[in-house]
């Protein structure tokens, strides 16, 4: 059975009307990223940053899967899926998707401050200031923050090197290391890119097909092109 990764961003999610960090006048545009998603922020205003999650983490639940993430679920009927997501929601798995590898953390899991392996889900929006882990530190959001290492990229990479076909969908390709695991595919394996903009694609040398359609909009459409020549 041929293997699709599917590589996706904050466009797949913003289809959902979820706000994304680049948005210019979106949720979060009262907020800068280094008082918020940084290990400093977490030092020196723990409750504003419990306080951004949480809402992020509300304005989630508020929300529902779209059209997009429906295809990429529906992909798995005819070939072998797995999906490399650079979001911290959870619409992938609550649309379908059966094995689903967040780089950047999820929003529904809380974390140890003092060790990164012990992770528990969180029920519900809202953690508390004052919520410990099992190791007696205070819980944090199982967020990836800038200027932490990313520990689910070598694995990343690893699934990305056994695709047959990738599918790029909703992500400028700017944000690093992420970015990168382009590069670690095969250079026979054609690449199918969803997004109304202009990604960066400086650095691909495989096939390209791009789709210049939003996710929701051009996400059905490629599964289907996919599953019609996988039925032929």
């Amino acid at each position: 059975m041929e293997k699709i990764v599917v590589f996706t961003g904050a466009g797949v999610s913003a289809d959902s009307g979820l706000a994304t960090f680049r948005d210019a006048d979106g949720l979060w545009a009262n907020y800068r990223i280094e008082e918020v998603c940084t290990p400093e922020a977490l030092q020196t205003n723990r409750a504003r940053v419990i306080e951004f999650y949480n809402m992020r983490r509300k304005e989630m639940m508020e929300k529902e899967p779209n059209a997009g993430h429906y295809a990429i679920a529906e992909l798995e009927r005819y070939f072998d899926v797995e999906v490399i997501t650079q979001n911290v929601d959870n619409f992938h798995e609550r649309a379908g998707s059966s094995r689903v590898l967040h780089l950047h953390g999820e929003l529904t899991k809380l974390r140890s401050s003092r060790n990164p392996n012990l992770i528990y889900p969180i029920d519900g929006w809202k953690q508390e200031l004052t919520a410990t882990a099992e190791d007696g530190s205070l819980l944090r959001p199982h967020i990836v923050f800038f200027g932490e290492s990313v520990p689910m990229f070598e694995r990343a990479a690893e699934i990305a090197s056994r695709a047959d076909i990738l599918i790029v969908v909703g992500t400028s390709l700017a944000v690093y290391p992420a970015a990168s695991l382009v590069g670690y595919i095969r250079p026979d394996v054609p690449i199918y890119l969803v997004d109304p903009g202009q990604p960066n694609v400086a650095l691909i040398r495989n096939p390209i097909t791009h789709i210049r359609k939003r996710s929701a909009e051009g996400m059905p459409e490629l599964a289907a092109q996919l599953e019609n020549q996988r039925k032929k």
